[in-house]
This record gives structure tokens, C-alpha cells and sequence, in this order.
């Protein structure tokens, strides 16, 4: 908004400029006439023709008043520029500045507020990080508990195992042993009583029988 009125208090200045240069044109034209009507007159009065007097005046020397009317020009075009145009152009360009320095306040701002948040988001993967070692270490901890409580209970169990085949051979060894001895006596009697053919009673024969039996229990315990 400002800028837009100091573009048009330059071009109001120059619009008052043109009528000076107007002015100051004609003023020059007419200066031009009564100058060079001057300078023929000393030429003619110095002895000089007419045709001297009708020569081109140097086009690159300005006339006095066209100078004159100029540097006013000049003057009054610089006092309302200084006036009222250098003030709004120096506003405009404060508050431009005044927006740069906002914008890099607030991409600083941002610049700050990312790096936080960076900071923020390393330190929970830092986090995440040791929490999922502590969990794996758990877990492997878990494991290995685990396992050993496995083994022992499987070496626990096949020791049982082996501890109830051991008394089952062992039940099975003594009523093998058992029936064996029923057998042997049995055989015994029968080959006894065929061999000697004798009236033994039936309590001296059992004793003799039990004490072969034990006997054969002794040698066949050994062996085993």
C-alpha cells in the first residue's frame, strides 16, 4: 500500500515537473531568440557578415535560463521526492525488512522446534532400542530357565522310569523265581519218590525239598 503511494507521489511529482519544463522550455526558446539577437548584434557591430550571425548555436552548450529553469526542477522534483516519497519508500522497504527478519525468526523458530522433535524421536528409538535388548535378554533368560527345568524333570522322569522298570524285573525275576521253585519241587518229589521208591512221609520230603530249593535259589540268586 505504501509503495503504491509513493509510485504515486513520484509520478505526481513528475507531472508537476512537466509544466516547469514547459515553461522552462519556452522561457528557453524566447532566452534563445533574445541570446542569439545578442550575439549577432556584437558580430555585426565586430565587423562580422550576416552569415555568421545565422550559423547553428553549439547544440551540446545549454542555454543559461534553460539551465536555470533545470536545476529548479531538479531542485523542486528532489524537495518532494525527499518530502513525501523517500519516507513512504523508506517505510515500505522497513517493512520489508521487518517481514525478512519475521521470516527467518520463524524458520529459526521451526528450525528449533525440528531438531527437538529429531531429539525427541532419537531418544524414544533409544529407548525402543534397550527396551527390546532387555526383553530379549528376558526372553533368553526365560529359555534357558526353562530348559533346565525340562531336563531336570526329563532326567527326573527316566530315572523313575528306570527305577520302576528296575523293581518290575525285579518282582517279575521273584515270581519267575517263585513259580520256578514250585516246579522244582514239584519235580523233585516226583523224581524222589521214583528214585528211591521209599515210604518217606510227606513232611520229611518237603523239607528236603525246600532245602534243595533254597539251594537252587542261592546258586541261581548268585548268577543273576
Amino acid at each position: 500500500m505504501r509503495t503504491k503511494k509513493s509510485v504515486a507521489l513520484v509520478l505526481l511529482a513528475l507531472a508537476a515537473t512537466v509544466p516547469l519544463g514547459g515553461v522552462a522550455g519556452a522561457a528557453s526558446e524566447n532566452g534563445a531568440s533574445s541570446h542569439a539577437a545578442e550575439l549577432c548584434i556584437e558580430i555585426l557591430e565586430a565587423g562580422g557578415s550576416i552569415d555568421a550571425c545565422q550559423e547553428a548555436p553549439n547544440p551540446i552548450l545549454p542555454e543559461p535560463v534553460e539551465l536555470i529553469w533545470g536545476t529548479i526542477a531538479f531542485v523542486v522534483l528532489f524537495a518532494a521526492m525527499a518530502k513525501f516519497a523517500l519516507p513512504a519508500v523508506k517505510g515500505a522497504m522497513d517493512d520489508r525488512e521487518e517481514r525478512i527478519r519475521s521470516s527467518i525468526e520463524e524458520a529459526d523458530s521451526t528450525r528449533t522446534e525440528a531438531a527437538t522433535v529429531l531429539a525427541g524421536y532419537q531418544a524414544q528409538l533409544a529407548d525402543a532400542k534397550a527396551e527390546a535388548a532387555r526383553i530379549i535378554e528376558e526372553a533368553r533368560q526365560t529359555a534357558d530357565s526353562l530348559k533346565r527345568d525340562l531336563t531336570a524333570r526329563a532326567e527326573a522322569e527316566a530315572a523313575e522310569l528306570r527305577q520302576r522298570n528296575a523293581d518290575q524285573v525285579a518282582a517279575e525275576r521273584d515270581r519267575v523265581m517263585a513259580e520256578l521253585q514250585g516246579q522244582v519241587a514239584t519235580l523233585a518229589i516226583e523224581l524222589a519218590e521214583k528214585v528211591v521208591e521209599s515210604n518217606l512221609d510227606r513232611d520229611a520230603n518237603m523239607r528236603l525239598i525246600e532245602s534243595y530249593i533254597n539251594s537252587v535259589g542261592t546258586s541261581g540268586g548268585a548268577r543273576a
